[in-house]
């Protein structure tokens, strides 16, 4: 009897501290983020981040009466290191794929933009397997682009993985690629806008299929943060409806980043 009583006890409490974790108001929220992947994040020279996911961050804290704190994190890493309660959630442009559902559990959406390779004027004529067969593509490590190439390119393509983009693009000029698949606005962005992205352009169509693309990009918490994937949903239709959105969205791009 005094072990049944024990037990019911044990129950009761455990009950009693689940209550309690999922009662959690959040009034301070550690977000991880890349810092390395322009315009959606770097980090200036003064050592401040800096870029739409960051302030994408701090606005849905605001929206959600939070404290933000950032924490930066090599992007190989960055699922480890939520799971690892490192930080409460990760806004870094990360797709939502079936494969990453696995592991976290994601918010709605907060943007959206397609993947494309980029190349020098005039080098390759298309994204065909023949094309770009005995062609080297730079791709960032542990991405869904990296996924894409190893999926759908069997023969005779090369990739090559690199820690962040800025390091592909590096290699991209020097010669050491002839090609570069990353998310279409953060080439043009963080690449080809810029006087090292003269002579480099677009080839190939929009790559979208949510088999490896995901359904856009959104926050990724642990699996078991229910209630705060609820507040960051929440927060993210805050943010869009009252014209914070917007006014982010305005800063970096001269078009509708969330998509349709």
């Amino acid at each position: 009897m005094k072990k049944i009583t024990v037990i019911m006890l044990a129950v009761l409490v455990l009950a009693m501290m689940a209550g309690i974790s999922s009662a959690k108001e959040w009034k301070t929220l550690r977000v991880g983020v890349e810092g390395a992947y322009p315009p959606f994040s770097w980090v200036k020279a003064d050592g401040k981040m800096a870029g739409f996911d960051i302030d994408i961050s701090y606005a849905i804290c605001e929206a959600m009466g939070a404290e933000c704190v950032l924490v930066q994190q090599d992007w190989d890493g960055i699922i480890p290191a939520l799971l690892t309660r490192k930080y409460d959630c990760i806004i870094a442009s990360m797709g939502i794929t079936e494969d990453r559902k696995k592991k976290v559990a994601f918010t709605d959406k907060y943007y959206q933009s397609p993947a494309k390779f980029v190349v020098k004027k005039g080098a390759v004529k298309d994204i065909s397997e023949k094309s770009l067969s005995g062609k080297t593509i730079g791709v960032q490590r542990a991405t869904i682009y990296y996924q894409f190439l190893k999926d759908n390119y069997k023969t005779g393509l090369k990739i090559k993985l690199y820690a962040n983009q800025d390091e592909a693009y590096l290699d991209l000029v020097a010669g050491r690629l002839d090609g570069v698949l990353a998310d279409s606005v953060a080439v043009k962005e963080g690449f080809l806008k810029k006087p090292e992205g003269k002579d480099y352009e677009f080839i190939g169509p929009d790559l979208t299929d949510p088999k490896w693309f995901g359904e856009g990009n959104g926050i990724a918490c642990r699996k078991g943060d229910t209630e705060l994937v609820k507040k960051l949903n929440e927060a993210i239709a805050k943010i869009r409806a009252d014209g914070t959105y917007k006014s982010i969205q305005d800063k970096y791009f001269d078009f509708n980043i969330y998509g349709d």
